[in-house]
């Protein structure tokens, strides 16, 4: 493995334009491109072409297309689940989504995050964090998960909401950055 690959599975800063990544990524394309044109295809079709891009795919997940990733392979989800339309999930570090999740249209997991220095910016220095969502939350459309973000199970963040820190079990989050207004009952 490249040492740029190995740097971005460690958590550390790399520069993402190397001959490895941008093979992983055009992998990336070829499936999400016949994934994305299959909308019409069989659910046992699609199925199998996510089982190829993602790295664990629980039963009976609902991705519509379109759906985008940086590789695909850092990216888990449970059972049950349900994506709609619009799906943007940047796993350069793991994204876990448990199981009976619903995440709303154009909802973005983003696990990049780049330098504050302007001059290692320019030169293209990124780093990932994980993103974790727990067991039946559901993100309202438009929501926005940051890099390093847990998400508690039973949680559900209000659409249009920036999640910029981790959120506890059982609460309803909204708003930018997403605040929690109150407890949900079990």
């Amino acid at each position: 493995m490249g040492e740029n690959k190995d740097r971005m599975l460690a958590g550390e800063w790399y520069l993402p334009d190397d001959e490895e990544l941008a093979a992983d990524t055009h992998r990336r394309f070829e499936l999400c491109a016949a994934y994305n044109a299959n909308g019409g295809a069989t659910p046992v079709d699609r199925a199998t072409i996510l089982g190829e891009l993602l790295g664990s795919l629980g039963k009976d997940v609902r991705i519509r297309p379109p759906f985008q990733c940086d590789y695909g392979y850092h990216i888990s989800i449970g059972d049950r689940t349900f994506v709609n339309f619009n799906a943007v999930f940047l796993d350069a570090a793991p994204i876990t989504v448990g199981a009976d999740v619903q995440i709303g249209p154009g909802v973005q997991l983003l696990t990049p995050t780049h330098e504050m220095d302007t001059e290692r910016r320019r030169a293209g220095w990124e780093r990932a964090a994980p993103i974790t969502i727990g067991d039946n939350v559901w993100l309202g459309g438009g929501v926005i998960v940051c890099p390093g973000v847990d998400i508690g199970t039973n949680t559900v963040v209000g659409a249009g909401s920036v999640v910029t820190r981790d959120l506890p079990p059982g609460v309803l989050a909204v708003g930018n950055p997403a605040r929690v207004v109150r407890t949900l009952s079990p």
